[in-house]
C-alpha cells in the first residue's frame, strides 16, 4: 500500500528542513550532475566550467572577474521551469488543493529560509562596502550580481513544494549538496555550504558566542535571536552591568543585553521595586529611555520541584500592564476578569 498524501507531505518537508539546515562540504561530483542536469531539463548545453567558491562573498566576487561567463540563465534554468511547475501544481490540484499542498510543504520552511537568504544578501553587501577602494568589486555592482543566484538550499521551501518533480530534479541535486549558484551561459559558479548555522526554536539566526552563520572563508553573520549584532557587541555581552544595559542608546541592542544578563538579574542587581502585588504573584517595571517599559510578572509555581521547591517564573507582559493578574490572564489570552484558576501553575 502506498502513502497517504499526508505522510508523503510530511517527508517533503523534513526532508527539505534537513537539507536547510545541512552543513559541511558539498559532494562537489553530485552537485556538478545536479547543474548539468538542471541546464539539459531548461534546453541549454551544459557550462564548459563549474567553479567553486567557499561563501556567495566569494562567489560575487568569483563571478564579477569572469569576462568569459556569458549571459545568466537563470531564468531558463530556475524562473521558467519553477512557474511552469507551479502553473502545472495549482492547475491539477485547485485553489484549495494547492494552498493545502503549500501549507503542508514548504509554508514552514519560507519564513526561516527567506529571511535567511535576506541576511546571507545585506551581510555581502556590508562586506563589499568594506573592501570597496581602487580595483575592488563595488556594493553596487554586487548586487546587481547577486540578482543572478540560484538560492541553492535556501530554496528549500520551493523545493519542498515541488519534492520528486522531474523537470526541477537538477535544480533539488544542487540544493541537496550546495548553497548559493550562479548559472551563466559559459560557466556556473557555486558555493559551498556554511561550515556552521545555529538557529531557534523559530528558525532564526541565533548564537551569542560566535558567529550564528560562518564559512570556511571567513565570512560570518552574527545574530541573536534573529537580529542582526556585531561580533565585538557579542563579545562584550559576558561582561554587562545594569550601567552598560541603561547606556546603550540603540533599543534593540538594550533588549538583546537585557535578554542576555537576564531579567531577574537585572532587576536585582538595579534595585528596582515592585509596583504592584496580588494572589497571582508580582508586577515589575522596568523603565528604560528612549523604550518602552519592560514588564514582568513573577509567578511561584504552585507545584514543588520533585526536591521540594517552588520554582519562580518570570513573564514578559505587554508594558500597559498594570497588575500583576492582568499580566498573567494575559499570558492565556483572557481579560483580567476572566482569569480565575483553581490553582496557579
Amino acid at each position: 500500500m502506498g502513502k497517504t498524501r499526508t505522510a508523503e507531505h510530511g517527508d517533503a518537508y523534513e526532508k527539505w528542513r534537513a537539507i536547510a539546515a545541512a552543513t559541511g562540504p558539498a559532494d562537489r561530483a553530485a552537485a556538478g550532475a545536479g547543474v548539468a542536469r538542471a541546464y539539459r531539463e531548461a534546453g541549454l548545453p551544459a557550462p564548459a566550467r563549474i567553479l567553486w567558491a567557499d561563501s556567495p562573498l566569494a562567489g560575487v566576487e568569483l563571478v564579477a572577474g569572469l569576462a568569459d561567463r556569458g549571459r545568466s540563465v537563470r531564468e531558463e534554468v530556475r524562473t521558467l521551469p519553477w512557474a511552469a511547475e507551479r502553473r502545472r501544481l495549482h492547475d491539477a490540484l485547485g485553489p484549495a488543493g494547492w494552498t493545502a499542498h503549500w501549507r503542508a510543504t514548504g509554508a514552514r520552511l519560507w519564513e526561516p529560509t527567506r529571511s535567511l537568504a535576506d541576511r546571507v544578501r545585506t551581510g555581502v553587501l556590508a562586506a563589499l562596502e568594506e573592501r570597496e577602494g581602487p580595483g575592488a568589486l563595488t556594493a553596487r555592482t554586487g548586487g546587481e550580481l547577486l540578482y543572478d543566484a540560484v538560492l541553492g538550499q535556501q530554496d528549500a521551501a520551493w523545493l519542498a513544494a515541488f519534492d520528486g518533480r522531474e523537470r526541477l530534479a537538477g535544480l533539488a541535486a544542487v540544493a541537496d549538496q550546495a548553497g548559493w549558484w550562479w548559472p551563466y551561459e559559459n560557466v556556473a559558479v557555486v558555493c559551498e555550504r556554511p561550515v556552521e548555522l545555529h538557529r531557534d526554536e523559530a528558525g532564526r539566526l541565533d548564537r551569542g558566542d560566535g558567529p550564528a552563520l560562518a564559512h570556511r572563508d571567513g565570512f560570518a553573520l552574527h545574530a541573536w535571536r534573529g537580529m542582526a549584532v556585531t561580533a565585538d557587541f557579542l563579545a562584550g555581552l559576558p561582561g554587562l552591568t545594569p550601567e552598560r544595559v541603561r547606556a546603550e542608546e540603540n533599543a534593540e541592542l538594550r533588549r538583546v543585553m537585557l535578554e542576555f544578563y537576564g531579567y531577574e538579574r537585572y532587576l536585582e542587581a538595579s534595585g528596582a521595586r515592585p509596583e504592584g502585588r496580588d494572589e497571582t504573584g508580582v508586577l515589575w517595571r522596568i523603565a528604560l529611555d528612549g523604550d518602552e517599559d519592560v514588564v514582568m510578572v513573577e509567578v511561584v509555581n504552585s507545584t514543588p520541584e520533585p526536591d521540594g521547591e517552588h520554582r519562580t517564573y518570570w513573564l514578559r507582559v505587554p508594558p500597559a500592564t498594570r497588575t500583576a493578574r492582568e499580566g498573567v490572564a494575559w499570558t492565556f489570552g483572557l481579560h483580567a476578569d476572566a482569569y480565575a484558576p483553581l490553582a496557579q501553575t
